[in-house]
């Protein structure tokens, strides 16, 4: 690993999301990410959405089983609101109020692209969701991953071999486009909060990436920081 200098931070945690269209690789580059803050000697906590805690996990099943697309999309949103409501109270939260860096692999981005943009729920509904569920909580950093469509599916394919694809891996290319554009908005909209990152390469080169715009927004280094 090449030298780096951070500064350990104190009090609060960190709130770092991920997110992207299906094989975007965001459990590879969390991983990752969460290497190289482990050995500047940060707590990391990884967690996921839909699921990352026990109630939160039921909910899972339930949404990837193809359960709330047979319920239509706004009872959809509202599982992944239980979901989230669960797993921010009883997981992220906690990890922040002590000091963690949370990484997390989708968080309320995800419910506006699938759900808001792709799936047509009322953005009034999706809002007042996230008012119920996440209240002021906001990631400090959001990476959103982008790729081409069609690359992402074939890595998504070839990840889970012999399986059956989930309630999302099973659209077609047209829904899995729509997620792009939504997510490439988001991050137009929110350019303090979300940084673009050009997927389509090595998982080094990504990683590298994602490392460098992290060092920029939230890792000040003053002659007083610590190298790693």
């Amino acid at each position: 690993m090449t030298e780096t200098t951070v500064q350990r931070p104190s009090g609060r945690g960190r709130f770092i999301t991920f997110e992207g269209g299906e094989g975007a690789g965001k459990s590879t580059q969390i991983k990752k990410l969460a290497d190289r803050l482990k050995a500047a000697k940060l707590r990391i906590v990884v967690t996921r959405e839909p699921g990352g805690s026990p109630g939160a996990e039921i909910m899972r099943h339930l949404v990837l089983s193809g359960m709330g697309k047979l319920l239509g999309p706004e009872a959809e949103t509202l599982l992944f609101a239980a979901a989230r409501d669960d797993h921010v109270r009883t997981r992220i939260q906690p990890a922040l109020n002590q000091g963690a860096w949370v990484l997390c692999d989708r968080f309320a981005d995800s419910t506006r692209a699938y759900q808001g943009s792709v799936g047509s729920v009322p953005a009034g509904l999706i809002n007042a969701m996230e008012r119920v569920t996440i209240g002021n909580l906001k990631p400090d950093l959001t990476f959103i991953l982008d790729l081409p469509v069609e690359i992402g599916l074939q890595r998504a394919a070839a990840r889970r071999g012999k399986g059956a694809p989930d309630r999302f891996e099973g659209e077609n290319l047209r829904f899995h486009q729509g997620l792009r554009d939504a997510y490439r908005r988001i991050a137009a909209e929110e350019p303090a909060r979300c940084v673009l990152i050009d997927a389509n390469a090595d998982v080094d080169t990504v990683a590298g990436r994602i490392w460098t715009a992290l060092r920029e927004r939230l890792l000040p280094t003053p002659a007083s920081a610590v190298s790693i």
